[in-house]
């Protein structure tokens, strides 16, 4: 039989927030697959274990999955880490589980810190509903056109950034999407935890000119449903009117398809043709 994979999270800053359940299973398992063996060599040491380690990061994931899904295939279990939070999550392990998950290996997950879902309780804004958006395009002209796609999604939105390019993208933000409300979340369980709320000139300003430092994650409030093109309404109302449809039965139709007031797409269009007016 094979061995199962554990998709362990690990603290996103604090020690302290590692669960009994991944010490235990830390030190249960054969091998540990980790982002940095070295970073996860001093948590390790810290929880008195010795394990045997090998690396799956970005860079050799494609070529590594495969080797530690062999040893899976032995029967023997090993452990899969990211440098903090729930592997895959804008970090590697996408590659491994989907294998495992394909060779009908057992996958378990033993959960832990996030920063995904911690900026976004304590960043204020709505939690019902929400978009993981990761780090945005390095790029600018990527990045907004980025930011033009997600413009009118209702859902609240959670980037990942680095500290140096985070001013760029509040920047971006407030051009692309309007002064919207926002939380930068920095440092998240760290001794210099830091959470700015506000609207997104609000948090520019607080910011000031100061170099941030340490690990930065951006919650943005979710956007509207676009405005209605009157425009292009009152083109498809004509167009139907001229086909013989009464000019009330025209704005009722066409308000219905667009999300508009059928009242006020009529008066729209007597303003413009009177001789439309129905009889």
């Amino acid at each position: 039989m094979s061995g199962t994979l554990f998709v362990i999270g690990t603290p996103i800053g604090n020690l302290a927030d590692l669960s009994d359940r991944a010490r235990e299973t830390l030190a249960d398992v054969d091998l540990v697959a980790a982002e940095d063996t070295r970073r996860t060599g001093r948590l390790l040491q810290g929880l008195g274990l010795r394990k045997k380690l090998v690396s799956l990061h970005d860079a050799n994931e494609q070529t590594r999955a495969p080797e530690v899904l062999a040893v899976l295939r032995e029967g023997r279990s090993v452990a899969l880490v990211s440098d903090g939070g729930m592997p895959l999550v804008s970090d590697p392990g996408y590659r491994l589980v989907h294998l495992c998950a394909e060779e009908g290996v057992d996958v378990r997950v033993v959960p832990g810190p996030s920063a995904v879902l911690a900026a976004l309780v304590v960043s204020g804004l709505p939690t019902d509903r929400f978009a993981f958006e990761g780090f945005p395009p390095r790029k600018r002209g990527e990045r907004t056109a980025r930011l033009e796609e997600l413009r009118h999604d209702p859902r609240t939105l959670v980037f990942f950034e680095s500290p140096l390019r985070v001013r760029v993208l509040l920047e971006d933000l407030l051009a692309v999407l309007g002064d919207r409300r926002v939380a930068l979340c920095r440092e998240l369980t760290k001794l210099h935890e830091e959470v700015l709320r506000g609207r997104v000139s609000d948090v520019l300003a607080a910011a000031g000119d100061r170099a941030l430092k340490g690990e930065v994650v951006v919650v943005i409030e979710g956007g509207g449903p676009p405005e209605p093109d009157e425009e292009a309404a009152l083109g498809e109302a004509r167009s139907l009117i001229d086909t013989g449809v009464r000019a009330r039965d025209a704005a009722r139709e066409v308000a219905e398809r667009r999300g508009m007031s059928a009242n006020e797409l009529y008066r729209s269009l007597l303003a413009t043709r009177p001789e439309t007016r129905d009889r």
